[in-house]
C-alpha cells in the first residue's frame, strides 16, 4: 500500500510541474524540473504526431493552446528549483529539493547542465549529488563532473553472487565522491580524455549479519575510514540519436582507473569499466526499440576497500540490477548484461511499456572466479513527460532470486 501511494505522489508531481518538466542528464530519482534537450534534430511534423503530459493537460485547460518552441535554451542560464517525491527499493519513500542550471556555452554546442538535489529518505539516508556536463564551442571538449555527499545507512549481503539474502549485514557510513573528466573530440563521435576520481568513506560501522553468520565484510578487512584517489584514462564513442531515449545508434565508454598511494589512497589498485550499448528499431520502421547493454566493472590488480568494490546499482547512474536492492551483490569482478524491449501502448506515444531481462555475475574477493548468474526481469510502464527530448517517467517492477522484488522509478530510460 505504501508503494502504491508513492506512485500516486510521483504521478501527481509530474502533472503539477509538467509545463517545465524535462529529463535529467541520466535517470536520477526524484523527478526534477530540468529542460534537457538532445542534439538530435526533431522535425516539427514528427513532434506534432506526439503527445506528452503537458499537451494533454494544457489542451484541456488552456484555450487555443499552442505547443512550446522546440528549443528555447540559450547562453543565458535557466535556473529552477522544485520539491519532489519518489520511491525506490533502496531508499523507500524519498523527498527532495532539486535545483538545476541549464545553458548553452555557445549557440552551436550541446546543452550543458548542472544539477543538484538535497534528499532525505525513509531509511534516514541523506544525499547531496552535484552532476555536471559542460560542452564547449562546436562540442570540441566535454567536461563531466560528479560530486556527492551521502549519509547512508545501507546493508551489505556479503561477497559474490552466491551470497544469501539472509546474510544481511546492516551498515552505516558517510560518503564523499568527486570525479572530473575532460574529453576532447578526436573525430566525429569519438572522444579521448583523462580525469581524476576521489572516493572517501568514513564513520563506517556494521552490526554483523542478522542470522549470526560470519561477516564477509569483517573477513575482507574492516576500517572506519577509507580513501581511494586516482587518475583515469577515458575513451567515448556515442552515435545515439538521443542520449535520453535512444532508438538507434551505438554507445561505448571505456574507463581505466589507477588509484595510487601517492595520491592518498589506502592501497594501490586498478580497475576497468567497459560500458557498451546498442539500439535497434524492431520491427524495422516501427517506433518500437530493442536495446542491449553490457556493463563490465573489473578489478585489475590490488585490493580495493570493501565499499569501493563493484556492486549492484553502484554504477555511475545507479541503474544496474533491476529486481535487486542496491548493494545486493558485491565482489572484485562484475559482469552484467541486459536486454529491454520498448513498445508503444498508445499511438501518440503518451503511454508505452517495456519488458526487461538482466543477468549479473560477481566474484568474491580479488583473485577468485566469477560465481553464478543472478537474473532479474520484469515489466514497466512509460509515461511521456517531454515529446521533444523523448523523456519518459519509468515505472518498473523487477523480480529476482530469493524472493527479491521491488518498484524502480527513474526519469529517462534506464540505459
Amino acid at each position: 500500500m505504501r508503494r502504491f501511494f508513492a506512485v500516486i505522489f510521483i504521478l501527481i508531481g509530474s502533472l503539477i510541474f509538467t509545463a517545465n518538466l524535462y529529463a535529467q542528464d541520466r535517470p536520477l530519482i526524484p523527478i526534477t524540473k530540468y529542460p534537457r534537450k538532445d542534439t538530435a534534430k526533431v522535425m516539427p511534423e514528427e513532434v506534432a504526431q506526439e503527445t506528452d503530459i503537458s499537451d494533454l493537460l494544457q489542451s484541456i485547460f488552456t484555450k487555443n493552446y499552442k505547443p512550446a518552441k522546440l528549443d528555447t535554451i540559450g547562453r543565458k542560464p535557466i535556473v529552477s528549483f522544485v520539491p519532489a517525491v519518489g520511491y525506490s527499493l533502496q531508499t523507500q519513500f524519498a523527498g527532495t529539493l532539486t535545483g538545476n542550471i541549464v545553458f548553452r556555452s555557445a549557440p552551436n554546442s550541446k546543452v550543458s547542465a548542472i544539477t543538484t538535489s538535497i534528499g532525505f529518505t525513509e531509511r534516514k539516508q541523506f544525499t547531496l549529488p552535484i552532476v555536471s556536463s559542460i560542452w564547449t564551442n562546436n562540442n570540441k571538449f566535454v567536461f563531466l563532473g560528479d560530486a556527492r555527499f551521502y549519509v547512508y545507512p545501507q546493508s551489505t549481503y556479503g561477497l559474490g553472487t552466491n551470497s544469501n539474502i539472509k546474510d544481511e549485514d546492516p551498515m552505516r557510513y558517510n560518503l564523499f565522491r568527486f570525479s572530473e573528466v575532460v574529453l576532447r573530440q578526436v573525430t566525429g563521435n569519438f572522444y579521448l580524455g583523462a580525469g581524476y576520481k576521489l572516493m572517501q568513506h568514513w564513520n563506517i560501522s556494521n552490526k554483523g549479519p542478522l542470522d549470526g553468520a560470519p561477516s564477509d565484510y569483517e573477513a575482507y578487512g574492516t576500517s572506519p575510514h577509507t580513501t581511494s584517489s586516482g587518475l583515469s584514462v577515458n575513451a567515448l564513442f556515442d552515435s545515439r540519436d538521443n542520449s535520453v531515449n535512444a532508438s538507434k545508434g551505438f554507445y561505448a565508454a571505456i574507463q581505466y582507473y589507477d588509484y595510487l598511494k601517492i595520491l592518498g589512497s589506502n592501497s594501490g589498485w586498478r580497475s576497468l569499466v567497459v560500458d557498451i550499448r546498442k539500439y535497434y528499431r524492431f520491427p524495422e520502421g516501427s517506433n518500437n526499440v530493442i536495446a542491449f547493454w553490457s556493463y563490465d566493472w573489473l578489478t585489475l590488480s590490488g585490493r580495493p576497500p570493501y565499499l569501493d568494490l563493484p556492486s549492484t546499482s553502484w554504477d555511475t547512474y545507479s541503474t544496474t540490477g533491476r529486481g535487486y536492492i542496491q548493494s545486493r551483490f558485491r565482489g572484485a569482478q562484475m559482469v552484467y548484461a541486459e536486454a529491454e524491449y520498448r513498445f508503444r501502448i498508445t499511438p501518440n506515444g503518451l503511454l508505452g511499456g517495456v519488458v526487461f531481462l538482466n543477468g549479473q555475475s560477481f566474484s568474491s574477493a580479488p583473485g577468485t572466479p566469477l560465481q553464478s548468474i543472478q537474473p532479474g526481469y520484469g515489466p514497466g510502464l512509460r509515461i511521456k513527460l517531454s515529446k521533444v527530448s523523448k523523456t519518459n517517467l519509468d515505472i518498473d517492477y523487477g523480480f529476482g532470486n530469493q524472493g527479491s522484488r521491488g518498484l524502480f522509478l527513474t526519469v529517462g530510460e534506464v540505459f
